[in-house]
Parts: C-alpha cells; sequence; structure tokens
C-alpha cells in the first residue's frame, strides 16, 4: 500500500503544480490559502498546525503570498509579538480559482470510477490521512 500511495502523491503533486502554473502558485500554496477566509486573522502557528508543517516553513511561504499581494501580516491585537495572517480581495480571488483547479483535478481522478467507488475510496483515504496526521503531530 505504501509504493501505491507514494506514487500517488507523487503523481498528484506534479500534475497539480502543472495546473497551479496557470494562476501562478507553487504546491502548498494553494493549500495556505484555501486555509484563509477574507477578514478573518489567523495566526502562523495556527496556519502552521492547520498544514502540519514547521512556522518556518509557512514564513517561508507567506512571504511568497505577501509579494503577490494575496495575504497581509498584521500584529495580533492584543500580543504585538504574534504575527496574524490576512487573505487579501485578490488572494480571495485566486483562493477561488484554487478551488476551481483542485474540482477539475478531481473530476479527472474520479471519472473512470463510479458514485461507489469514489465513496469507499475517500473514506479510506480520510482514515489514512487522519491516521497518518496524528502520528506526524506526536514527532514534530
Amino acid at each position: 500500500m505504501v509504493p501505491t500511495l507514494l506514487s500517488i502523491a507523487k503523481s498528484t503533486r506534479a500534475f497539480l503544480m502543472l495546473m497551479l502554473t496557470e494562476i501562478d502558485l507553487h504546491p502548498g500554496q494553494d493549500q495556505l490559502l484555501h486555509r484563509l477566509e477574507l477578514g478573518v486573522p489567523v495566526s502562523v502557528s495556527a496556519l502552521a498546525d492547520l498544514l502540519a508543517v514547521r512556522p518556518s516553513t509557512v514564513s517561508k511561504m507567506l512571504d511568497r503570498l505577501v509579494d503577490k499581494n494575496l495575504i497581509e501580516r498584521t500584529a495580533h491585537r492584543q500580543d504585538g509579538r504574534r504575527t496574524m495572517v490576512v487573505l487579501t480581495p485578490e488572494g480571495d480571488r485566486v483562493k477561488n480559482s484554487v478551488q476551481g483547479i483542485w474540482n477539475r483535478l478531481e473530476a479527472d481522478l474520479i471519472s473512470a470510477l463510479s458514485p461507489r467507488e469514489v465513496e469507499t475510496l475517500t473514506s479510506a483515504l480520510v482514515q489514512v490521512d487522519g491516521l497518518l496526521t496524528v502520528k506526524l503531530r506526536r514527532l514534530r
């Protein structure tokens, strides 16, 4: 099972990378934008937890998204030492484009499967993802 999951992850990432170039994003940036809502500040550490990566990794991603005017960094209202991230209107537009790309990719992936196969596969993958996420958090 692990070789198949690794192959799927690699192929999906490569395919997604090609699709994201349409909107000038790199893999990972799409997931970060997906976690943000227009006008709702999120801390860098909370984003790192949501994405299951280190805060330093998120910080590098944020630098690139700030340069593209997709997000803004602000200070926390009560604790100026904490950095908050806010999606810009342009970021919200790009986030909607990301969702469109994800929808296209999903449609391509499930086109050869029956609705029941899609449901079974999705359920199993959600279980595996949950297990791996828990194990990863313990190791970080």
